[in-house]
């Protein structure tokens, strides 16, 4: 018995130019993929960012309506108190009420952004439903 030993190669001549062109389209596909996520990473920390300053924006927003509502609310009760004494007329007390409820709308304006803005952050930082 005698055994018969020769290597064979069996990649064609022809294809060698397309494989390389291949390993070309695979390495530009892979810059093209890390500079999307370069992308993405930066949006990221921007959306972060914008969320951040809005927020400390909309607590110095809140405690001042806030301050401003207690103020409305102690001119309402001053008026309120004049008119039972007969110093003020009614239409004081009604200026005092409507002042006094455009403080509140706008209280709750400013608490509903900063819970918006709660919900935004809590998104850029990867929480939240996919869209």
């Amino acid at each position: 018995m005698t055994w018969n030993f020769s290597p064979q190669i069996t990649i064609p001549i022809f294809e060698l130019g397309s494989t390389r062109g291949r390993l070309a389209v695979s390495k530009v596909e892979k810059q093209i993929e890390i500079a999307d996520y370069e992308k993405a990473i930066q949006i990221a920390f921007r959306e972060v960012a914008d969320a951040l300053a809005v927020r400390s924006i909309l607590d110095e927003k809140l405690k001042a309506q806030e301050l401003l509502l207690s103020a409305q609310q102690k001119r309402f009760d001053l008026t309120t108190a004049r008119y039972r004494q007969g110093v003020d007329s009614y239409v004081e007390v009604l200026l005092a009420q409507q002042d006094l409820y455009a403080a509140q709308q706008n209280l709750l304006q400013f608490q509903a952004a900063r819970l918006l803005n709660a919900v935004a952050l809590y998104r850029s930082l990867g929480g939240g439903w996919k869209s």
